[in-house]
């Protein structure tokens, strides 16, 4: 019997959680395993189901979708991520793949478009929305900040001290102060509003 994909539903919205199900299963090939809303609760229940595909919205409350993406692949690096997203900009696509996604689609998409890009990233292909532009499309660096320079740059955002960081993480206030000067220094920012500002505007944390 053929090896059914094991699909990982992730968004904040019960509803379309409950639509994307309904449209997968009718799929005889495709098995939803299990749901999650936050990116937290996606990433344990990835460890704990390890499913094949995890569909993972990008805006999700707390921690983005590229950010439970680098959580998830740490833990469960056979997995393949499909994110699913509002946002055509290239900086969102960017950050995707950097954080080791394996397909991008907008959630406008058809139907078909999604079970699509689930079954290519299942057989270990790729697959980017034909409907966004070439150059983003074509985009695969790595690079960029860390995923613990992501955690803290969340926490900054969202308007925390370096002492309230280092708590919340299990860090030093030193590794902190670290972890925030490479942050500016890696985007070129000197001011910490501007630091938000920026990184609410290119997807690089939650703003919700």
């Amino acid at each position: 019997m053929k090896h059914k994909v094991r699909v990982l539903l992730v968004d904040d919205h019960a509803l379309v959680r409950s639509g994307f199900r309904r449209m997968l299963e009718d799929e005889t090939d495709i098995n939803v395993v299990g749901e999650a809303s936050r990116g937290d609760e996606a990433v344990e229940l990835a460890t704990s189901l390890r499913p094949d595909v995890i569909v993972m919205d990008y805006a999700l409350p707390g921690m983005n979708g590229a950010l439970a993406t680098r959580r998830i692949l740490d833990e469960v690096p056979e997995a393949a991520v499909l994110i699913l997203s509002m946002h055509a900009e290239e900086s969102y696509i960017q950050n995707a793949f950097a954080a080791g996604a394996r397909g991008y689609i907008l959630k406008s998409a058809m139907d078909m478009e999604l079970v699509n890009a689930i079954r290519a990233v299942a057989a270990g292909g790729r697959f980017v929305d034909p409907r966004l532009p070439q150059s983003a499309a074509a985009e695969r660096k790595k690079g960029g900040l860390t995923t613990r320079e992501l955690e803290v740059l969340q926490l900054i955002v969202e308007g925390k001290s370096n002492k309230e960081i280092a708590t919340h993480l299990g860090l030093s206030v030193n590794t902190v102060s670290v972890h925030r000067a490479n942050i500016m220094q890696e985007l070129g920012f000197h001011n910490t509003a501007e630091l938000v500002a920026y990184a609410i505007r290119k997807g690089l944390v939650s703003n919700q």
